[in-house]
């Protein structure tokens, strides 16, 4: 019986997690990256929930275990500089981890290894697909047709973008940016994530694992110009929001500098991502690409668990992907539908805008357990 074959684009969290699954369900996975090699973000993000199961069913999740970052606590410090903290706030329990993202991406993309094809370094340009299957062209390499194809490349997807409109039809900004860089150095509290507040921005500090990590929440324009994809221009926008602050940050004491001059520096406006339907004929969406979600860390959790969905919808009718793409998208989006819903809590918790809204976020944190 011929396998069928599957092109995933996006080699992140939900790329590598379905390339796994599909290879163990008799499919012929191929991953294609526009990167050369996995990202360097270290950023953390939760394994949490159903993803810690996926994670025990792959036989990852003692990897993960290792390479978890162990910062329970969380401190919120006020403009006056008073700090209320720490405090266990959503952190993992149990079995669920907070790891870097990059580690994160490098297990799963090697316990994909021995049944996936990836191919880094490469784009898709071209996708034309059919009742049957899809044409794909590629940057470099030479067209290939496959079964289906699998659009798990992130918010700015594109495979979305060829096989479903332009991305401004469904990607909503929501007046929030996000920047992040490594300070190359440990943090000042070692076991503890900090988050420093003034009305309408957040820095937080991340231990990580050894190397702090900087994190830039921030209330922006509604709507971005296309200019803001510049580094120079992103670089810019951060240092106009908080230099307008002095920060009592000791892993910041050069602000501008460090912001300047970040080699890995992170940006984009925070999105929503709503499409009436995921699937289109012999083309669909996994993770980001179809419902990037709210502030809390849910994404990576949220593609592994959609990874998951989908390949064992796939696996239970090869022969009829119609039907298992209507399965799959049916169970995944009564899981992303509370998630997304979260996003006005998040920016309150998070960013509240105004001094008085700081204030009423630092009282109502003090009730929480220690």
């Amino acid at each position: 019986m011929r396998q069928p074959t599957v092109l995933i684009c996006g080699a992140g969290i939900a790329g590598p997690t379905l390339g796994f699954w599909l290879g163990r369900r008799g499919f012929r996975p191929t991953v294609v990256e526009r990167a050369r090699g996995l990202r360097s973000s270290g950023n953390p993000v939760d394994v949490h929930g159903a993803a810690t199961e996926v994670a025990r069913q792959m036989g990852i999740l003692p990897r993960l275990q290792e390479a978890a970052t162990h910062a329970p606590g969380l401190t919120f410090v006020a403009p006056s500089g008073r700090s209320t903290g720490p405090l266990r706030l959503g952190r993992p329990r149990g079995d669920d981890v907070e790891i870097p993202r990059a580690d994160l991406a490098d297990i799963l993309c090697k316990a994909a290894g021995d049944s996936t094809e990836f191919l880094f370094g490469e784009s898709v340009t071209g996708l034309k697909a059919d009742d049957a299957g899809a044409d794909v062209t590629f940057e470099h390499a030479a067209p290939r047709r496959f079964d289906l194809v699998v659009g798990a490349d992130g918010l700015h997807s594109t495979v979305r973008n060829l096989a479903f409109g332009p991305e401004a039809r469904f990607v909503h900004p929501l007046g929030l940016y996000i920047a992040t860089l490594s300070l190359g150095q440990p943090a000042a509290h070692p076991s503890t994530v900090v988050m420093y507040n003034q009305p309408g921005l957040s820095l937080t500090i991340h231990p990580v694992r050894g190397t702090a990590g900087a994190g830039f929440i921030f209330r922006g324009p509604k709507s971005p110009g296309p200019e803001y994809r510049d580094p120079r221009v992103q670089r810019r926008i951060v240092l106009q929001a908080y230099t307008r602050y002095r920060w009592p940050v000791p892993e910041l004491p050069d602000l501008t500098g460090q912001v300047r001059d970040a080699e890995d520096m992170y940006f984009d406006a925070i999105s929503q991502v709503s499409l009436p339907r995921w699937s289109k004929g012999r083309v669909t969406l996994l993770g980001d690409a179809a419902s990037c979600v709210s502030l809390f860390g849910d994404g990576s959790s949220l593609a592994m668990i959609g990874a998951q969905t989908l390949a064992e919808a796939l696996g239970a009718a090869p022969e009829d992907p119609t039907t298992a793409l209507r399965r799959y998208e049916s169970r995944h989006r009564k899981v992303v539908a509370a998630r997304q819903r979260g996003y006005r809590l998040g920016a309150a918790l998070l960013v509240p805008a105004t001094r008085a809204g700081l204030t009423a976020r630092n009282l109502a944190v003090r009730l929480f357990p220690r």
